[in-house]
């Protein structure tokens, strides 16, 4: 390899590995911060944050990646026409075009991996989601409850809310629930909580010594109870048919399908997927061969208006593929064409720019001036 391909090659390795590790940590930031917040209203448990924030990572890799490779070749081409090092490449023989091999030999392998992701990664990563959230939707209410949270179940009828426990032996500390009825309110309060499985494998949560207040709203109806042991029974919302025909159907979302099973149903809705999965190792090549002739910039001028319009025109690509995915998904387009077409539009902008770069302009002649 010569001087020229190694070092063109380096500089986009360095660049591509600085923006997807920057790009990934912002990524894991906003995850992150999301499922704490879920974590904390009770839609997930909060053991399965790390879980679930690994296999979003993995869904989330084909963008970042294609992001990464776009603006890595980018920045390469834009520094070195601003720091004048284009002109010793041009004082050297060689012009713009011959840029697109090592740009396209760092592509190749990303746009390989994309593929592996999409096609294989991706769908894995989801139906792994998918199933962490249904075995979460599979525990009851009451099984629920941990210290030092407020959950909230069966659409805000009850709340509860536990205390770390003081006490060896106790699993729970304090606990505080709140529990709306057709004709009553009741509110009960415990020094501690525990759940409890029987010989025949019924499941309690035994709360002692407490309290418990019925309040009748709109009455002045009040009762009141003291007791040493109160057991709640925990009962499943649905019996164990229901459950695993809805973890099926979970585990059966469009995106958690095999690739193959989507080439075997071939409806629109699984058509539509297809050519996502399919759209993005191409969009990574586009992407790449587009950004040669997007960093040819003139040193003279400010930086920022050509990095927007760059930036602009990868997001366009994208929004269109998705716009095609949609299409594609309500009949209005049919596979084939929606799969290429963009594709094809882009590649045409991409070589009008690459001939537009690279062209010299014809000299003017010069006509004779009289004697």
């Amino acid at each position: 390899m010569s001087l020229f391909k190694r070092a063109v090659f380096s500089e986009i390795t360095s660049h591509a590995g600085i923006v997807f590790s920057t790009l990934l940590v912002v990524w894991l930031s906003v995850l992150i911060v999301r499922l704490l917040g879920d974590a904390a209203e009770g839609d997930i448990g909060a053991n399965v944050v790390l879980g679930l924030a690994a296999f979003s990572s993995i869904t989330a890799l084909p963008v970042i990646l294609s992001a990464s490779l776009f603006v890595a070749v980018l920045t390469t081409i834009t520094r070195s026409y601003r720091e004048s090092e284009m002109s010793v490449w041009f004082a050297s023989g060689l012009s713009l075009s011959q840029w697109l091999w090592p740009v396209m030999r760092f592509a190749l392998p990303v746009a390989a991996i994309v593929a592996v992701l999409t096609l294989s990664a991706s769908p894995w990563a989801y139906g792994q989601i998918a199933e962490y959230r249904q075995r979460f939707e599979q525990r009851s209410d009451l099984s629920k409850v941990s210290a030092g949270q407020f959950i909230e179940t069966d659409e805000g009828r009850r709340i509860f809310f536990a205390e770390s426990p003081t006490r060896p032996g106790d699993e729970l500390g304090r606990v505080m629930a709140r529990i709306i009825e057709p004709d009553w309110l009741s509110v009960v309060t415990a020094e501690s909580a525990a759940i409890r499985t029987e010989a025949n494998g019924d499941r309690f949560l035994v709360l002692g010594p407490g309290h418990r207040y019925d309040l009748k709203p709109g009455s002045p109806e009040v009762r009141m109870l003291d007791f040493d042991r109160y057991g709640v029974r925990i009962e499943s919302r649905s019996d164990p048919g229901a459950l695993e025909a809805k973890r099926q159907k979970a585990l059966q979302q469009i995106k958690a399908r095999p690739t193959l099973d989507l080439i075997a149903q071939a409806d629109a809705e699984s058509l539509s997927q297809l050519m996502w999965r399919l759209a993005l190792p191409l969009a990574v090549l586009n992407l790449a061969f587009i950004a040669v002739p997007l960093g040819a910039v003139n040193p003279r001028l400010g930086r920022s208006g050509d990095l927007l319009i760059a930036g602009l025109l990868a997001l366009l690509y994208m929004n269109l593929i998705n716009l095609s995915r949609g299409w594609i998904a309500n009949g209005t387009l049919s596979f084939g064409i929606g799969l290429w077409l963009v594709h094809a539009a882009f590649l045409a902008l991409g070589l009008g720019l690459m001939w537009r770069r690279v062209r010299m302009p014809r000299s003017k002649k010069r006509k004779a001036r009289p004697a």
